[in-house]
């Protein structure tokens, strides 16, 4: 059977999937642009989720390794300068792999994990109160990328977010500011954030990190393709676009792109849309900072930093930052 066949039939026998306007939206207008993109938050469903993981333990894949390293050093002294009685608010927790380093070491009065993804959410929440049994665990389904709502058993306590993975380089400069100020929303000033920061390194190293050599973050790229058929009433042929991680220097970051590997048309949701061949659709940004960067860029978003870590070899950095209220006066 040709290969157009075998997917239009895989995808008739699954079950139907509501479309979430807000993903629909996002995919329309980010492909009627001249530069196309789609942010890179609809990646993670529950397959890209899955796939998400598998990259973190990829030999070329060093932040998960390296970060987790410096949780598991340094999560004593985190406690110890957020002191007892924090809640800990998770943003974007996906399997909440690396939690337990820092739950361990801090005197947490509940646990509360973020993610969109509402079923790959549960799954870890329900892992994280069999190993914490006493820790109150309250998972919110919510895109963490605007204020949410936390829950009410922990509107009077102290908050300590939790932002590892260096997930704020996904955001270009402005976004990353704007969430960072949504947090403070989120939990307050008084709160502390311990937030995981990539660092400018060897080209060849980063772009090994998102091109890996099994292909897994390729799977990972071209799955919000097959997202989209699935969700969105598409018919993209998967075979006419491959995965393409370049370094940008002006912007100091890794570009995930989907390349079209030839001319090439498709319909989404009843509307129509062409690629030329070697045009891109940008699907996600991964800003890498030096420390000067990133100190810039947390008090841009309202954050004082108070402590920062690194690894021996300068990859990776933890920083400790506070809401504090702003000055009225330079």
């Amino acid at each position: 059977m040709p290969q157009a066949e075998t997917m239009v039939q895989e995808r008739d026998l699954r079950p139907p999937v509501e479309a979430d306007p807000a993903f629909l939206a996002d995919v329309i207008d980010g492909l009627s642009q001249r530069k196309k993109a789609i942010p890179a938050r609809w990646f993670y469903d529950r397959r890209g989720s899955e796939l998400f993981e598998e990259i973190t333990v990829l030999p070329e894949y060093y932040p998960t390794r390296t970060e987790s390293g410096l949780l598991a050093a340094h999560s004593l002294d985190v406690g110890r300068i957020a002191g007892p009685g924090r809640a800990v608010v998770e943003f974007g927790s996906g399997s909440s792999v690396k939690t337990p380093l820092l739950l361990t070491h801090v005197d947490a009065s509940a646990y509360v994990p973020i993610d969109i993804s509402g079923d790959f959410l549960r799954e870890a929440a329900a892992g994280l109160s069999g190993r914490f049994p006493d820790l109150s665990v309250l998972p919110v389904e919510a895109n963490f990328m605007q204020p949410v709502a936390l829950p009410d058993e922990i509107a009077d306590l102290p908050k300590l977010g939790f932002f590892p993975g260096s997930t704020i380089g996904n955001l270009v400069p402005r976004s990353g500011v704007n969430l960072l100020r949504d947090m403070i929303e989120t939990m307050g000033i008084g709160a502390m954030l311990l937030i995981g920061m990539d660092r400018v390194k060897d080209t060849d190293i980063l772009t090994r990190a998102y091109d890996d050599s099994a292909g897994v973050t390729a799977a990972f790229n071209l799955n919000l393709l097959q997202r989209i058929n699935r969700e969105l009433d598409g018919d993209i042929p998967l075979d006419a676009f491959k995965h393409r991680a370049i370094w940008n220097d002006t912007w100091s970051r890794i570009e995930m792109h989907l390349a079209a590997t030839r001319d090439v048309s498709f319909m989404i949701a009843g509307r129509h849309f062409e690629m030329g061949a070697d045009e891109t659709i940008h699907t996600e940004n991964s800003h890498k900072y030096t420390p000067r960067s990133a100190r810039q860029l947390l008090a841009a978003g309202g954050w004082t930093p108070l402590r920062e870590w690194s690894d021996d070899k300068d990859m990776f950095s933890l920083i400790l930052a506070e809401a504090r209220p702003e000055p009225t006066a330079p």
